[in-house]
Formats: structure tokens, C-alpha cells, sequence
């Protein structure tokens, strides 16, 4: 089997979680009403809480507790974001891969999947296809493999920024790759961009074991665990951490991954600028034991006390929820959803209304078009956004977050929300979707504040309308 290159740790490098200390916060006993409450009001404060809290939270299992846990995580995700939710696809370059994750359809000795590689021109048609939908947002996903190192990655981003089609463009490429050294990370940097993800998959030590075999780059633990702390090393300050919900207790996962955001957040300054919570799905060859399969009563806590945990933290839900649990989801504090995706290689050109399971990494939940989850989400008064402004104007990482934690993000967000939508609007919506989405945006407009920022965003919003110009943003 083909091997990569011996790890090189960033300076520093730790094993950050306790596992004795996690297992003991679960052991606890059920914590008083009064406790839950008083987390809970620390977290309305927008103050990030500590693994300790977190567990608070997660034992809080009444139902007249969930139900107060579940209200408090919409209200700070209307204070802290509004009704935003940012959409993106995903797009799959290849999947060769040296791994043998146990989840994973990709993984090397599965010979039922079909390998593919996405040559420059299949890219170009794929990104082509996206942009012609409205898109304007993308995540590369790479299998683990030599061939995609960072030269390579880093030519893919640059491709796919190169890419126009009439009124379409991609201004934001974020990435899901194997974890790279400082080297690699600062190269794939200079592509400009966005948000680099590494899952860590399971954070409890015995089960990333059990299904990372060791003789394999995933099975080094501490590897994946730094990848992310190298990656701020090389001046990568936008990351995203992950766990797949279903290998391990999702009790533990929770705990897991507000622990590895404090972490970021005292060693850098910073935290994550997003947490992935995906589920187990089936996929080629996949059987697992369902011992700790997440339910759906489960899964909505999970999203709750994340988004209370870490309030000025993107939670991204994914197209492997069905569609009617991700219209539920997105109350409890969901920012970021994909939207018309596909996951074969090759997908946005060469699948119809089907599924190929041979060539995706697991199954999808939900396959509508962008289209439709955009109607959806404005006919149910969510602002659909489609903004890249932070990333082009410095507001990232560390800058980032003086801009959003005293609120001043909120201010810029809804009005470069608005204009990324009525391009939507205006150059791919249906008819019904551009009816609802217009009268969206009329309400939205009548709840800012009458001044210099809104007579400039309505004349923004007209040329977009009656002109061709495009990519405004404050």
C-alpha cells in the first residue's frame, strides 16, 4: 500500500483530550435545573463555554430542560446571525485514497468503488455546471492520497476561481483534504482560500483506532489532532473541525469538539470558524456496528449545545439529513447548509435524479436543487446568503472575530446577504422562488434602520436588478 510522507508536528503539539475527565463529566450525576439554567443564561451572554459547561448541558435530559436548551439555542443564533443561512456545494475532485476508515466507501481495499480523478477540463465543466445553478460558494473535497498533495490542491483552487459563465463566478473555495505539514499549508494558502476542514472524525482515543488501522497516515491520532494547529502555524487562520456523529457516544463527540475549539481559540486567539456534526450514512461496502447510532431526538441536542457552547461559531448541516429534520435543524442554530449536491465524481454533469453509490462516499439525504432549498428557505423567512465579503476584506480569524463579537458582523451580514441573494434572484431563480424571494427582501429591508447604509444598499440592490453590475458588498 502506498504511503505518505513521515508527520512533521506543529511546535507545541498536544493531545488536548482527557478522556478520563470526559468520561467523568458523563458519569455525573443529572445536574440541577438550576445549574442547566445558569449555563444556559452564560451562553445567551455569548460567552463560549468550557467543557465542564458543555457536560452541564449535555446531562440536562429532562424534557421540560430540552425544551428551554432548544429555545435558548434559536434565540442566540437569531442574535448572533439573524435569519442567515450561507449555502455552498461541494465538489469532489477525487477519490483515490491510502485510508481504510471503516465508514468510508472510499477507503483503499474497496474494490466496489469505481476511482476517478477530475482532470482540469472535467473540473472546469463541473465548476461550469455549479455556477450556471447560481452557486458561488464551493468545498474541494480530496481523498487521502499522494497524488493530491499541496501542488496539486493548490492548482484545482486556482482553476476553479478561473472558471466564468456569463454572471457566474466562484469567489470562495473552502477545502476538505488530508491534513497537510506548514509546508503544504502555506502553499495551498497562496491559492487564497477560504476555510481549510479536517474532521477528526471520532476524538475518543480507542475508537479513531479501531477504525483508522495504524498502518495507515489516518490512524496517527495526534497527526489529525494537531492538523489544524499547523495549519494556524502557516497563516491559515480559517479552519473547520469536525466529528462524524455514530462511531462513538455523541456525548463524548460534543465534548470532543469544544474541547479541540478552546484549544485553537487559547493557543491562537482564535477558534474554529466552523463545526461539522455529520452522521453516519450508508455507503458502499459500509457495515457498521449501530451501537451508537444517533437518533433524531438525539441529533437536535447535539446541534443545540453546540451552537450554545460556541456561539460565534458556524455550525454547518449537511445534505445527508433528510430534508424535512434539516428544516427543523436550521432553528436551532444552523448557519450553513449545502444546497443542490452532488457527490459523485462527476456529478453535477453526468448524474440525473438518481444516485450512483459506486461512486460517492456515502448516501445522501437530500438531492434537491439549490433552487429548492432556496425557496424553501425564504418562503419559511430565512435570508439565503451567498457572501464572500469577510474572506476579501481581511475579516477572518482573529479579525474576524473583533468584528463579530461586539456585533458589528451582524451589520455588514444582512446587507451583503441581501445583494448575493437578489443576484440569485435575478439571474437563476424560478419564478416562484424570485416572487418569494422579492418579497423577502422588500421585509427585511423595512427592518433596517433608515440612514447613509440603507439608501446605499437599496441603490446596490437596484443595480443589480436593472443593470449588470455585480459583487457589491460593504
Amino acid at each position: 500500500m502506498p504511503r505518505l510522507p513521515d508527520p512533521a508536528l506543529s511546535d507545541g503539539a498536544v493531545d488536548f483530550i482527557d478522556e478520563a475527565r470526559f468520561e467523568a463529566l458523563l458519569r455525573a450525576p443529572r445536574p440541577e435545573p438550576a445549574r442547566v439554567r445558569d449555563v444556559i443564561a452564560r451562553s445567551l451572554a455569548k460567552e463560549p463555554l468550557t467543557v465542564e459547561e458543555t457536560a452541564v448541558l449535555v446531562g440536562a435530559d429532562a424534557p421540560d430542560l430540552q425544551a428551554e436548551l432548544f429555545a435558548a439555542a434559536c434565540t442566540l443564533k437569531e442574535t448572533v446571525y439573524g435569519n442567515r443561512i450561507v449555502l455552498f456545494a461541494p465538489l469532489y475532485i477525487g477519490n483515490d485514497c491510502v485510508n481504510e476508515c471503516l465508514y468510508c466507501a472510499f477507503r483503499h481495499s474497496n474494490a466496489d468503488a469505481v476511482r476517478r480523478t477530475l482532470d482540469a477540463e472535467e473540473i472546469r465543466r463541473q465548476v461550469e455546471a455549479l455556477e450556471q445553478r447560481g452557486h458561488k460558494r464551493l468545498i474541494l473535497v480530496f481523498g487521502e492520497h499522494p497524488r493530491y498533495d499541496a501542488d496539486f490542491i493548490h492548482d484545482c483552487v486556482r482553476l476553479v476561481y478561473s472558471v466564468r459563465v456569463g454572471p457566474g463566478e466562484i469567489r470562495r473555495v473552502n477545502i476538505n483534504a488530508a491534513p497537510q505539514d506548514l509546508a503544504g499549508y502555506r502553499r495551498i494558502r497562496e491559492a487564497g482560500i477560504g476555510t481549510f476542514q479536517v474532521f477528526q472524525e471520532t476524538y475518543h482515543h480507542a475508537t479513531f483506532a479501531a477504525m483508522h488501522p495504524r498502518h495507515t497516515r489516518k490512524g496517527d491520532y495526534l497527526w489529525r489532532l494537531d492538523a489544524l494547529s499547523r495549519a494556524q502555524e502557516a497563516g491559515l487562520d480559517d479552519v473547520g473541525i469536525g466529528a462524524l456523529f455514530g462511531l462513538y457516544d455523541w456525548r463524548f463527540e460534543v465534548l470532543g469538539l469544544v474541547a479541540h475549539a478552546r484549544h485553537l481559540q487559547e493557543r491562537f486567539g482564535v477558534g474554529p470558524h466552523t463545526i461539522s456534526f455529520p452522521r453516519v450514512r450508508p455507503a458502499l461496502g459500509v457495515t457498521l456496528d449501530d451501537r451508537w447510532k444517533v437518533s433524531d431526538a438525539d441529533f437536535k441536542r447535539v446541534v443545540a449545545i453546540l451552537r450554545l457552547a460556541v456561539p460565534y461559531t458556524g455550525l454547518i448541516l449537511t445534505a445527508r439529513e433528510p430534508p424535512a429534520l434539516r428544516r427543523e435543524l436550521l432553528g436551532f442554530g444552523v448557519s450553513q447548509i449545502d444546497a443542490g449536491s452532488r457527490i459523485e465524481l462527476g456529478g453535477y454533469t453526468e448524474a440525473g435524479d438518481t444516485q450512483c453509490m459506486e461512486r460517492e462516499q456515502f448516501e445522501l439525504g437530500d438531492i434537491r436543487s439549490l433552487d429548492a432549498v432556496l425557496g424553501e428557505l425564504v418562503t419559511d423567512g430565512y435570508l439565503p446568503s451567498f457572501c464572500t465579503a469577510c474572506y476579501r476584506l481581511g475579516r477572518t480569524g482573529e479579525h474576524f472575530m473583533e468584528f463579530a463579537i461586539p456585533g458589528f458582523i451582524k451589520r455588514f451580514c444582512t446587507p451583503n446577504a441581501l445583494l448575493t441573494a437578489a443576484e440569485y434572484l435575478r439571474d437563476y431563480a424560478s419564478p416562484a422562488t424570485r416572487a418569494a424571494g422579492e418579497r423577502l427582501i422588500a421585509d427585511e429591508l423595512e427592518r433596517i434602520e433608515e440612514g447613509p447604509l440603507k439608501r446605499e444598499l437599496i441603490e446596490r440592490l437596484r443595480q443589480i436588478r436593472e443593470t449588470d453590475r455585480r459583487d457589491l458588498y460593504f
